[in-house]
């Protein structure tokens, strides 16, 4: 039975879809953390393999390219002992005119038990959910400009990882955020598990005008965005989804919010810089600091598998 108030939320609190970190409790998102943290010491192991989802199936629909987070989740529900089915949607049925719903009843129809969903529209995963049985549980690995909510959870890990506490942080979001799903999905994600302060930095025609609801401060200089922070989320800029000219170049941006190691100085010394990748060195953020000792970009790849095994086992009910 659903939660009509959230649909991600069965009729007792419990977690039965991931669809947004928007609207989910502090104790959710807690939950979800501190489960990951039990499964990160399994990449340790000489077997690499715990028996969770031993019967379950898990098709990892991914209908928008993707390299790391379609990976990631399939090494997550493998490592839970899931029998793991990814599609090659460019030679699938919804690309020979089937409908959507026309292709998850047919999957589900072979025994699904979990659906992982990337969509170009938002809110497909949404009306997925709407549509699947009871049993059937639906993860958003990324939805148009929407949500993206399990790059947000294992952004959070890190941050935890690293910093402890959310209280008193000061969070820098960086770049194009109009068009990043991740930022929505962070924010939310931090404004709920109390951060001090949420900056979202980057040009006007880069920054909706929308946000001053969601609790974040919006700046317009990296300089000022940036000061006295103690994460840096740096976002890559999109391309492929803009429509007309936004910039004046990427040279340009990179001059004016480009994270270089002279800018960095500008934030705590002991600040953290993260991107959800893929990294465009020299238009967002230099090689230097990519590969410098504030970086935490390569441990977020790895708590990210973590995460999404801890959130596979959750609405899986394991």
């Amino acid at each position: 039975m659903l939660n009509l108030r959230n649909p991600q939320l069965n009729a007792h609190g419990e977690l039965t879809h991931l669809l947004s970190t928007e609207g989910l409790p502090r104790q959710t998102l807690v939950h979800i953390l501190d489960t990951a943290a039990q499964f990160v010491s399994v990449s340790d192991r000489e077997v690499k393999k715990v028996p969770l989802l031993r019967g379950k199936s898990v098709f990892n629909l991914f209908f928008e390219n993707s390299t790391r987070t379609r990976t990631t989740f399939d090494i997550a529900a493998t490592r839970l002992s899931a029998d793991v089915y990814t599609l090659d949607i460019a030679r699938s049925s919804t690309a020979k005119g089937e409908s959507l719903l026309d292709t998850i009843a047919n999957l589900a129809a072979m025994a699904a038990d979990i659906f992982v969903v990337r969509h170009s529209e938002s809110g497909a995963p949404y009306l997925i959910a709407q549509h699947v049985a009871p049993h059937v549980h639906v993860i958003n690995a990324g939805d148009g400009r929407h949500a993206h909510p399990t790059q947000a959870l294992l952004d959070m890990y890190t941050i935890r990882h690293y910093k402890k506490d959310f209280s008193g942080l000061t969070v820098a979001i960086v770049g194009d955020v109009l068009h990043s799903r991740v930022a929505r999905s962070d924010i939310h994600a931090l404004t709920t598990l109390g951060a001090g302060e949420v900056r979202v930095v980057g040009p006007r025609t880069l920054a909706p005008g929308d946000l001053g609801p969601m609790g974040v401060r919006v700046c317009h200089t990296l300089q000022e965005g940036i000061k006295d922070c103690d994460v840096i989320i740096m976002l890559r800029l999109q391309n492929e989804r803009m429509s007309g000219a936004l910039l004046p170049s990427s040279h340009e941006f990179f001059r004016r919010y480009g994270l270089t190691p002279e800018k960095l100085q500008l934030a705590r010394p002991d600040a953290i810089v993260m991107h959800p990748g893929p990294i465009n060195r020299g238009v967002e953020i230099d090689s230097a600091v990519v590969d410098g000792s504030q970086s935490v970009i390569l441990p977020q790849v790895t708590f990210g598998i973590a995460v999404r095994m801890a959130v596979l086992s959750i609405v899986a009910g394991a």
